[in-house]
């Protein structure tokens, strides 16, 4: 990635206003689902581009292993164990957060569940898997709000960003419980910004296609279909998690401080009609 418009600068007198606003430097980012695929990579380019990465996630030792690349290339990091659909597990590590720095700038609510799931007919998708579904992708991303919202409140300035899917509008076949999950973070993020905004703090969602990533599948798409939808795609290349890192950037960003609400496709085209 080059960030040369996320350059590692002081936010002091003398640096350019437009550096100051596009800055990540020195943010506190908590990033959910940090241990792999998306996450992993957010974690690690916002460490690049001089933000304090915090790494949760369920695996904590995939959670450590991350942090410790981040801090092996010069960055800063902090791993810690998040169950995100557990309101306690959640309150506790942004308490070890705020006890560690004082501050949280950004939270990228990333972890959810998809790449163990089989595909099934609505009909026939068992009833603990769904609710499964809907506490981590739905209550997960609740969870970490209501802890995050006092102290960004506080602040009086944060950064919320959520990860839904294209598969919202593709409307994917065989995983409702995914698709509606996903669903739900849209209509999140346009009542949060509402209720967020006057605080300062501003809540966006960005929509990727399919992310190709280290993370095995229980269901792999077929060369046909993956075939099919890079025809479909203006940009028609297989969408890596790097993609994601300059739209989520810039809205964790003060260059972004009128942008609330909204729901941004990052998906090489494959949705951008209207």
């Amino acid at each position: 990635m080059n960030n040369t418009a996320f350059v590692k600068v002081q936010e002091d007198s003398g640096v350019p206003q437009a550096a100051r606003d596009f800055s990540v430097v020195e943010r506190v980012v908590i990033v959910t689902g940090g241990g792999q695929g998306i996450g992993r990579e957010l974690a690690r380019q916002f460490s690049a581009a001089g933000a304090i990465s915090i790494v949760a996630d369920l695996n904590l030792a995939a959670a450590e292993k991350v942090a410790s690349e981040i801090q092996a290339a010069g960055g800063q990091s902090m791993a810690v164990a998040l169950d995100i659909g557990d309101r306690r597990s959640v309150d506790a590590m942004v308490g070890a957060v705020v006890e560690r720095f004082g501050r949280i700038e950004v939270l990228i609510n990333n972890a959810g569940i998809f790449a163990s799931l089989e595909k099934r007919p609505f009909d026939q998708i068992p009833l603990p898997e769904w609710d499964q579904v809907m506490q981590v992708n739905v209550t997960g991303v609740y969870n970490s709000v209501c802890a995050v919202a006092q102290q960004m409140r506080t602040q009086g300035w944060g950064r919320i960003v959520n990860i839904s899917s294209d598969a919202v509008r593709l409307g994917v076949a065989n995983y409702l419980h995914y698709v509606s999950s996903k669903s739900a973070l849209i209509g999140m993020t346009a009542s949060l910004a509402r209720e967020l905004g006057p605080q300062g703090i501003t809540v966006n969602c960005v929509r990727p296609g399919g992310v190709a990533t280290e993370v095995d599948r229980a269901v792999n798409p077929s060369l046909e279909r993956r075939q099919q939808q890079l025809t479909q795609q203006c940009i028609p290349r297989t969408q890596v998690a790097s993609d994601l890192v300059g739209l989520v950037l810039f809205l964790s960003t003060r260059a972004s401080s009128f942008i609330t609400g909204q729901t941004i496709a990052c998906d090489g085209g494959l949705t951008h009609s209207s």
